[in-house]
């Protein structure tokens, strides 16, 4: 889907932005009802997950990111 970011915010959430959909484990789509922003919980401690509710800032969640490259894909197995 063109026109996705995705912002891992320090000490915080996962911001979404733009055109996407997110599923559940089943397949099952959540309603987002027009949102083009979401943010989407790192420290395990949201009543709301998958979505962020602010609990990072409560419960002390600390992690840093700082933008890297990935290995290069290794080549298929035959």
């Amino acid at each position: 889907m063109a026109g996705t970011r995705i912002l891992i915010k320090d000490n915080g959430s996962i911001r979404v932005e733009g055109d996407f959909e997110i599923v559940d484990s089943q397949g099952r789509v959540f309603g987002l009802n027009g949102r083009t922003v979401v943010s989407l919980c790192r420290c395990g401690h949201s009543a709301n997950k998958p979505f962020c509710d602010g609990s990072h800032k409560e419960c002390g969640f600390v992690s840093p990111i700082e933008a890297h490259d990935l290995p290069p894909v290794p080549p298929p197995k035959m």
